[in-house]
């Protein structure tokens, strides 16, 4: 389930611009969503896993949250990181 140190340093370099830049809006919405999608695979397989089923509903919240923020202060960054993570909203 959790992402590797590296996994995570290549997703922050990616959206972040830099490895030590985990704090900005694009770089939490695509750690989120590697997140999301391995819950995902996961209760595919273990369809009683409430515990994750639970973890899973709050990540996808506060990944919108966090995409409600961006499309309030920057909705070019908003557009750009729903198209690059095929985010459907």
């Amino acid at each position: 389930m959790q992402l590797s140190s590296e996994a995570k340093k290549e997703i922050f370099t990616k959206y972040g611009n830099t490895a030590v830049n985990t704090g900005s809006a694009e770089a939490q919405i695509a750690m989120f969503t590697e997140r999301i999608n391995s819950l995902t695979e996961h209760l595919k397989i273990q369809k009683k896993d409430f515990s994750t089923q639970r973890s899973l509903i709050r990540l996808v919240g506060k990944r919108r949250s966090l995409l409600d923020f961006l499309m309030k202060t920057d909705i070019t960054r908003y557009r750009k990181i729903i198209g690059e993570l095929n985010i459907r909203k």
